[in-house]
């Protein structure tokens, strides 16, 4: 049961140190910066738990924007991810200025909580670089990050509030294809046109979606297509990107895909090269009695949650984390009306008084979910179980 003494504790503490959230919010925010380029971020969130007592590993699993800030003692270890890379050109257009800013506010009202009823533990925060594709926390697991941890949790900004409902696994692949250059009028019969192929597998594709289930995706671009009409191109490059919530399916996909490939270099005489672009992510692993908790608090203080929302179709590396350790990647809002992600009105939402305001409920909310993991034995044992469901 959700304790409200303990909520409204938490929300007073957070709202009477806004300033504090807004002031690294605002940091960021400013000043965005790419994967793995995050210096002023990172350090700005690490000097900020320093100031608040925690110990800080920085640089951490041997990335440098990467950080590990630690508080307490005892068995359990309940940690708190936060992202800050933003997006070329439109900034934080995904908010992760409002993701860093919510996670210090919870892992500093958590931890005044903790020390106050002397109440073992140990609370973590880790600072997760990289988030956008080029999979930060991937790097971190293939470095132990989650070890020691028994549960970790995130929130994210969307135009809703709403619990973790899952998201889907990704593969990312490049495709070269190499033809022959000729002149495109004078004598096109001795060319092969790579452009072709590249057109024969988006057709493909196209057709294929019919059969997709709902749970999948694919879409692609074309990044170079040739130089000049009146050359058949001998070169063309293309980058697609395959989705599934399903881990099976996402294997089907692919085998289905590389076979696409194949018919395309029949169709035109040309020859592919398929390379794995950027990270792979695993599909997300929602945690039942986590995202409960979660949705408890934020209604109770006054966020209301969507509970009619649909699973979402995007990507993220905290599949990988959820795969490793129970977890959620919930979701307050911070616009009144439907927003896409990745765009510049949603980098304005997260800059907007209304986005701040609630992130630091979902942020109270967050840190009694992470209260009630180091007190209630029965709610980590019901995370333990859920998680080790198929």
């Amino acid at each position: 049961m959700q304790n409200q003494t303990t909520l409204n504790s938490m929300a007073d503490f957070i709202e009477k140190h806004a300033a504090t959230w807004q002031e690294l919010s605002e940091a960021i925010w400013q000043k965005p910066e790419l994967g793995y380029e995050e210096a002023a971020a990172s350090a700005k969130l690490a000097e900020m738990l320093q100031q608040q007592g925690f110990k800080v590993q920085k640089p951490y699993c041997g990335l440098p924007t990467a950080l590990r800030a630690e508080y307490g003692r005892g068995t359990s270890v309940f940690a708190i991810a936060a992202e800050y890379d933003a997006l070329p050109e439109i900034g934080h257009g995904c908010g992760h200025n409002l993701i860093a800013a919510a996670a210090l506010a919870a892992a500093v009202a958590l931890k005044e909580l903790l020390a106050r009823e002397n109440i073992p533990g140990r609370l973590v925060l880790l600072g997760t670089p990289a988030e956008e594709s080029k999979g930060g926390k991937v790097k971190m697991l293939e470095q132990h990050c989650l070890d020691d941890i028994d549960a970790v949790m995130m929130l994210h900004p969307s135009w809703q509030t709403i619990p973790d409902l899952g998201s889907t696994a990704i593969c990312r692949y490049d495709v070269e294809f190499a033809g022959l250059a000729a002149h495109a009028a004078g004598s096109p019969e001795l060319g092969l046109n790579a452009l072709d192929a590249v057109l024969m597998l988006f057709n493909a594709v196209n057709a294929w979606r019919q059969q997709l289930p709902e749970s999948s995706r694919v879409h692609g671009i074309i990044l170079k297509g040739g130089v000049v009409p009146n050359v058949i191109p001998d070169y063309a490059h293309c980058r697609f990107f395959l989705r599934s919530t399903d881990e099976a399916w996402m294997n089907k996909m692919t085998a289905r895909f590389l076979d696409i490939i194949k018919g395309a270099e029949l169709m035109t005489g040309t020859t592919a090269t398929v390379k794995p672009s950027m990270v792979p992510y695993q599909s997300r692993k929602p945690n039942q009695p986590m995202n409960d908790a979660y949705i408890a608090a934020v209604q109770a203080l006054g966020l209301p949650p969507n509970t009619k929302a649909k699973s979402s179709r995007g990507s993220s590396d905290v599949g990988n984390f959820s795969r490793t350790r129970p977890g959620i990647h919930a979701y307050f809002s911070i616009s009144e009306c439907e927003i896409p992600g990745h765009s510049l009105a949603f980098a304005q939402a997260a800059h907007s008084d209304l986005g701040q305001t609630n992130m630091r409920k979902a942020a109270a909310a967050m840190a009694t979910v992470g209260y009630r993991y180091f007190t209630d034995q029965a709610f980590r044992q019901a995370v333990s179980e859920d998680f080790l469901r198929a």
